[in-house]
């Protein structure tokens, strides 16, 4: 049986949640719990051309840094160079021996624009040898507690590296790492709060909650138009997004009663999906708001060839609104209780079930490039990898045309 090859993208983010730059995972096949070059060079590289070969560096990337791990063997040969300089960030594994040879093409790399990046060199006894070409040092947060783990960043920090803290996963382990010193974080953190609080939905999202409930149903666009009247934030927004290049209208949107004209209430629905995770006072973190609207997207894109239209519109709004409880910190359940959605679209949403639920299932697991979880539910779904890739790859450079 061939291979199936998968690809997965972490974001790394700043202090504000910004993000910087993405990691990117390829596995060569479902059993594969690690990067594919791990395993077996010239296996890996073909996965790695042939995934290359298919993305748009820029539609995928946006003006972020990739970061690709590497072995000695991947670091020693001349493949490398196929990445953009500018744009890529080496992770060094540790498994990587600090020789003259490999110091040398690290220089070499580093002249040529390629930035390096050391794998948790406080668990090598013989990193310091590759600090010196480090502009990156990852430190995986689980390895050490607290004290340790301010200990290692002492150890490690310098004025040209920057650390990053890796799998921080609550809120509370990024304001430990924030404390200690650390300014650039990767881990789940933004999407999976560890506990909820219930929360007051502020004016604006009450706004486009309202709105979404006038469009589901059927209300006359006299109401619609003057729910947007009443929150002029919104009425930008509506407007910024439509008139974006990811749109692709070929005419400028300058009115609400023009939009709702132009779009339609499918389209006009979808967009307010979009504002609900980028409305409000309190901004929801770039990542998670990006990672919300790429579940939209992908979704979508998995079930395109299953459904008619108007049930690819749901699709996109059950992805984009599998993170609404992360987004408003208050259990989905009680969210969609503020909301009239279809049966099918609430039941993907509580339960990953119905005719939905699959295709989110299996975007939920492209997110976390969980290999044999994607295989089996691709399988399910009567799906081949290339199909799942092409999916995936296609939503996440989507959604960097946004501009989000």
């Amino acid at each position: 049986m061939e291979d199936q090859t998968f690809i997965g993208r972490q974001p790394i983010m700043d202090v504000k949640q910004q993000i910087i730059g993405y990691e990117l995972f390829f596995r060569h096949n479902a059993e594969a719990k690690s990067a594919a070059f791990e395993d077996d060079f010239k296996a890996s590289t073909t996965v790695l051309v042939n995934t290359i070969s298919q993305m748009d560096i820029q539609l995928l990337l946006g003006d972020k840094l990739a970061f690709i791990n590497v072995n000695e063997e991947m670091l020693m040969s001349d493949f490398l160079e196929l990445m953009p300089p500018q744009r890529t960030a080496l992770e060094l594994l540790r498994g990587i021996r600090p020789s003259d040879e490999v110091i040398g093409r690290c220089q070499a790399l580093r002249a040529l624009g390629y930035k390096m990046a050391l794998d948790n060199p406080h668990l090598s006894a013989d990193s310091q040898l590759l600090m010196q070409c480090a502009d990156f040092v990852k430190i995986d947060i689980q390895t050490a507690d607290i004290p340790e783990l301010s200990k290692i960043y002492m150890q490690f920090n310098a004025p040209l590296v920057k650390l990053i803290a890796e799998k921080v996963e609550t809120e509370k382990q990024f304001e430990a790492c924030t404390k200690i010193g650390f300014k650039h974080f990767q881990g789940f953190y933004f999407a999976r709060p560890e506990t909820f609080s219930a929360k007051l939905i502020n004016p604006t999202f009450d706004s486009v909650l309202g709105l979404l409930n006038k469009v589901n149903q059927d209300s006359e666009n006299e109401d619609i138009e003057a729910g947007f009247k009443r929150d002029p934030a919104l009425s930008f927004k509506l407007l910024r997004y439509i008139n974006s290049v990811g749109f692709g209208l070929s005419c400028e949107i300058e009115s609400i009663h023009h939009a709702l004209t132009i779009l339609g209430r499918k389209q006009l629905y979808r967009w307010l999906t979009l504002l609900m995770v980028t409305a409000g006072e309190n901004a929801t973190p770039p990542a998670l708001m990006k990672t919300s609207i790429t579940r939209g997207r992908l979704t979508e894109l998995l079930g395109e060839s299953y459904f008619e239209k108007k049930d690819r519109d749901n699709l996109f709004i059950v992805g984009v609104f599998s993170l609404l409880d992360a987004i408003l910190k208050m259990p989905i359940d009680q969210v969609l209780e503020k909301v009239q959605l279809p049966e099918s679209v609430t039941d993907a949403l509580l339960n990953r079930g119905g005719v939905y639920g699959p295709f989110l299932q299996l975007t939920e697991a492209c997110e976390d490039a969980d290999s044999t979880r994607i295989l089996e539910l691709a399988e399910h779904l009567q799906m081949d990898s290339a199909k799942v890739n092409e999916c995936h790859m296609s939503a996440l450079a989507w959604v960097e045309t946004l501009g989000v």
